[in-house]
């Protein structure tokens, strides 16, 4: 007997209306936007009331840069909606909620981790992506995504270099902080992939360098990472050598917290050290730029704040609440930023083009030049505007 045959699959019922998925009165329309006429509105959430003055002042900057992005982008369409971020996840959230309710497309921002992760479901129940600034990975995916440079992409990019160029046994010295937590699961990862050899990860405390320094020259490795910078950069250096590290056998390795101190060549036992950063050069014209139209040297986030907004100028021109899709976002030809280039991955964090920097009595030497393109075979990355 043959048997019935199965019921028909039951008929989906329509979607719902997207929240965002046309114009709407209630939107921010500005009086320079004709009627009928659809704008691309921006959102930017960033702490512009913190009770911290320099947490203000780096807010306003960020605005300047996002601004200047604006003015070059030439872009008349394009409507900038600032909200500020608040003193707590609620206020962040609260945010994003405006912004929404004022049409943006996308959402700029927030800083803080603890924000975004108020921010995101928000905006993800609208189709609205957001490009963060936070450096905490966790935060990242199902629409969110980092402009930031992440240690895990330094330590990547260092570890990868030394291994080609013949240092398989490898060890790490990390401070007991987040950051070095961050660190120290990225260099075995980055060994991994290097097909080299972790010997040795010593996780040390502020003034106690001696024992995880005799430890790190006990396993004999023949690169150490160091993951931090500063002034206890300057004090690991000669407590790996007094414990027996011999320089000129065995490279100090170190991540973007290097570049930040430009008196590091005067400390002669890093010299020789080799650190993953932007190439020291590449932010020039946007210093000069911002410092032209501002009177002032932009901090050092500024530039992440330029690109979001010069990425979200040069998708613009796309059909209206279907320009930001993820496709778009994660183009693998990436984009060319104030500091190389970048492109973001399907989980939300941003591959970034970084240099290798050799400490020099001098200052810093590139090593390994940053990459021009992603592509192999195609050498032209989709360009920002300015």
């Amino acid at each position: 007997m043959v048997p019935p045959p199965p019921p028909p699959a039951p008929i989906p019922a329509p979607l719902a209306a997207h929240p965002l998925d046309h114009d709407q009165p209630s939107f921010l329309r500005p009086a320079n936007i004709a009627a009928g006429h659809i704008p691309v509105r921006v959102g930017i959430i960033l702490p512009f009331n913190s009770s911290t003055a320099a947490t203000r002042t780096l807010a306003a900057a960020m605005l300047n840069a996002a601004e200047l992005a604006l003015f070059e982008s030439k872009n008349r369409d394009m409507v900038l909606i600032p909200a500020d971020e608040g003193a707590s996840p609620d206020d962040a959230a609260a945010a994003a909620q405006k912004l929404l309710s004022q049409g943006a497309e996308i959402i700029i921002g927030p800083l803080f981790a603890q924000s975004v992760t108020a921010v995101a479901p928000i905006a993800r129940d609208s189709g609205v992506p957001v490009l963060a600034f936070s450096t905490e990975r966790k935060v990242a995916g199902k629409g969110v995504y980092l402009l930031s440079f992440l240690p895990q992409m330094e330590v990547a990019r260092v570890i990868s270099y030394a291994a080609a160029e013949g240092h398989h046994d490898l060890a790490a010295m990390v401070p007991q902080t987040p950051y070095g937590d961050i660190a120290a699961s990225a260099f075995d990862d980055a060994v991994k992939a290097a097909g080299a050899r972790s010997v040795d990860v010593e996780h040390f405390a502020a003034g106690a360098l001696t024992a995880p320094s005799q430890a790190i020259a006990k396993a004999a490795p023949d690169a150490v990472l160091i993951a931090q910078g500063g002034a206890a950069l300057k004090a690991i250096a000669p407590s790996l050598i007094f414990s027996g590290i011999d320089p000129t056998k065995v490279k100090l390795l170190g991540t973007g917290l290097w570049v930040d101190d430009p008196t590091l060549n005067k400390e002669e036992s890093l010299d020789g050290g080799w650190f993953a950063a932007p190439e020291p050069d590449a932010n020039n014209a946007f210093n000069a730029k911002y410092k032209e139209a501002y009177g002032t040297n932009p901090p050092e986030l500024a530039p992440l704040a330029y690109d979001a907004i010069s990425l979200v100028a040069l998708l613009a021109p796309g059909t209206p609440y279907h320009r930001f899709t993820p496709a778009a976002l994660t183009d693998p030809n990436g984009f060319d930023g104030v500091n190389g280039i970048f492109r973001f991955a399907p989980d939300g964090t941003a591959e970034r083009g970084l240099a290798v920097l050799e400490v020099n009595p001098d200052g810093f030497k590139i090593v390994s030049p940053a990459p021009k393109t992603f592509e192999k075979t195609n050498s032209a990355n989709r360009q920002s505007p300015g």
